[in-house]
């Protein structure tokens, strides 16, 4: 029966590998963000001259939130890979971002939320910057969707702060 029971937890704990395909499809995904801000950046640096100062902070902004939503996906494979399939083996790389190996579960929640948050506030900001095509209900729309991601984000963070709390 032991040897049954210790068969069944090592298929459990390889099961984790069936994770590796996530991590790599998030990897194309980082190459498909990168098409689009060189889509965009070779849109904008031509015509930049004659580009009204809103049109240029507009796509400005929309560089930083394709970068930001790279920092995340960043952030989700290399925290998500870590925590849930095997340790990334680059110790001695000088390189290696300070993070990488002490972001939890619980840290990676924060940091998601805190780049949603940011990039639905530079979103938000781009609908305000280009106030005159946006009707007031898509305004609001925009603003309580907004919002709701503020609360979660607060919310999830007292959370966390409770049950870390609550384990001293």
């Amino acid at each position: 029966m032991r040897k049954a029971e210790h068969a069944l937890e090592r298929v459990i704990f390889g099961s984790r590998w069936l994770l590796a395909p996530f991590y790599l499809g998030l990897i194309v995904c980082l190459a498909v963000l990168l098409v689009k801000f060189v889509q965009e950046l070779v849109h904008i640096v031509p015509g930049v001259l004659t580009m009204r100062e809103t049109d240029v902070i507009l796509a400005v902004l929309t560089m930083v939130d394709l970068s930001l939503a790279g920092n995340l996906l960043l952030m989700v494979i290399f925290a998500g890979y870590e925590n849930f399939v095997s340790r990334i083996d680059v110790a001695d790389e000088k390189d290696r971002p300070e993070w990488m190996g002490k972001v939890d579960y619980s840290g990676l929640k924060l940091k998601l939320v805190a780049s949603i948050v940011a990039i639905s506030a530079i979103h938000l900001l781009k609908s305000f910057m280009d106030v005159n095509e946006k009707s007031d209900r898509e305004l609001a729309w925009l603003v309580g969707i907004h919002m709701a991601f503020v609360v979660s984000g607060v919310l999830l963070a007292w959370m966390d702060k409770l049950t870390a709390s609550s384990h001293h």
